[in-house]
């Protein structure tokens, strides 16, 4: 036996707040970032990245 919900919730939608993570980030081109070659070095805090495209075409980010 299904008891029915109370007005107060079925009645009203929900609508939930968009986190920071969902909002849409800026977009680079790989390519463009690594002038044309296979790597590109970036650096966060004081570390260095290094970004670099495979043959296959995929991204690989290591420290």
């Amino acid at each position: 036996m299904r008891l029915p919900l109370p007005l107060s919730l079925s009645a009203r939608p929900v609508t939930l707040p968009h986190p920071p993570a969902l909002r849409e980030a800026p977009l680079h081109e790989a390519r463009a970032l690594t002038g044309g070659g296979l790597q590109a070095r970036i650096a966060l805090d004081g570390q260095v990245y290094t970004l670099r495209i495979t043959r296959a075409g995929k991204l690989i980010l290591t420290k």
